[in-house]
């Protein structure tokens, strides 16, 4: 554990000398994503709570999965091929989407070792997709989280953060319809008074 905290450290302080971490290099997420893609194992925990989570919050959304292995050695370079596709649409056949997702869930240094991988850094760091890193728990923090565009700190933090405009916008349009309603109704209560007064007037008593 001490060696990998020190490699660890030793590679983030030269990417952060390189000023890939820099926050003036991070992109914001768009504010309505439709299509989404993720990284991560097809078979996990944490693809299942993710999908669960935008399903009842956002269930518009469409989610494209790159199923890579998470662990052990290679995975780093599943991990950012498949963020070089999702980057690359026209010449890797992905689909294109609005925002990246690389994510797992929690497990030791060592577990989550390939997230901290330099290889795993510069892909995300170079994609033409805003990318959110959600790997572990809210205590981990690995190399991917900083170089992201944005760290949701689990896999269902990050389904949130896709569908809170969502949600935030039906609340808004929730509230205009209760306004909307309001104003129709005491516009029509005005129009009947006002048709009322008239029908009682002498003109309509004798037309003639």
């Amino acid at each position: 554990a001490g060696e990998l905290e020190a490699r660890l450290r030793a590679l983030q302080e030269k990417l952060r000398a390189e000023g890939l971490f820099d926050a003036s290099r991070k992109r914001p997420l768009p504010p309505h994503p439709a299509r989404v893609g993720v990284v991560t194992s097809s078979s996990g925990a944490a693809i299942r709570d993710f999908l669960h989570i935008l399903g009842r919050r956002a269930p518009h959304i469409e989610v494209f999965i790159a199923p890579v292995r998470v662990q052990g050695r290679g995975a780093a370079a599943e991990i950012a091929d498949a963020v070089a596709r999702f980057s690359d649409p026209a010449a890797s056949g992905f689909p294109k989407v609005d925002v990246v997702v690389v994510t797992r869930g929690g497990g030791s240094l060592e577990d989550l070792w390939e997230f901290n991988e330099e290889s795993v850094a510069r892909a995300i760091a170079s994609s033409s997709v805003p990318v959110i890193s959600a790997v572990g728990h809210e205590t981990d923090v690995t190399t991917s989280d900083h170089a992201a565009d944005l760290r949701a700190p689990t896999p269902s933090a990050a389904a949130e953060v896709l569908s809170a405009d969502r949600a935030e916008t039906m609340d808004r349009l929730a509230l205009l319809v209760r306004r909307l309603s309001r104003d129709a109704a005491a516009r029509l209560g005005l129009a009947r008074a006002q048709l009322e007064r008239r029908t009682a007037s002498g003109v309509f008593q004798m037309p003639l």
